[in-house]
């Protein structure tokens, strides 16, 4: 007995809002039918002592430590900049005055 019938996939498609033709009933109901089977055999595999996990294979953070090193003072930063105005990297205006 198939896990969903043409008339609930019909029902479905109507609740989405979505106009299917026959033949597209057709293939979607033994589509929808394949993947519920499968869900159903991994449900019935799926046992009690195995934990939960997102990958079964042992990951570990390889990442690097953050090791805090000197950063440029304001000076050194702007030493380098074409315009300087007020302490800041002085740049063209690129947007009218009111926006």
């Amino acid at each position: 007995m198939p896990a969903i019938s043409r008339d609930e996939v019909a029902h479905l498609a109507r609740l989405s809002r979505l106009a299917l033709t026959d033949a597209e009933l057709d293939e979607f109901s033994g589509q929808l039918d394949s993947i519920l089977s499968h869900v159903k055999a991994v449900s019935e595999v799926a046992a009690d002592d195995v934990a939960p996990m997102a990958n079964p294979n042992a990951v570990t953070n390889v990442t690097r430590a953050d090791v805090v090193l000197p950063g440029l003072t304001p000076d050194e930063a702007l030493s380098g900049a074409p315009a300087v105005e007020e302490g800041r990297f002085a740049v063209p205006q690129i947007l009218g005055e009111g926006e």
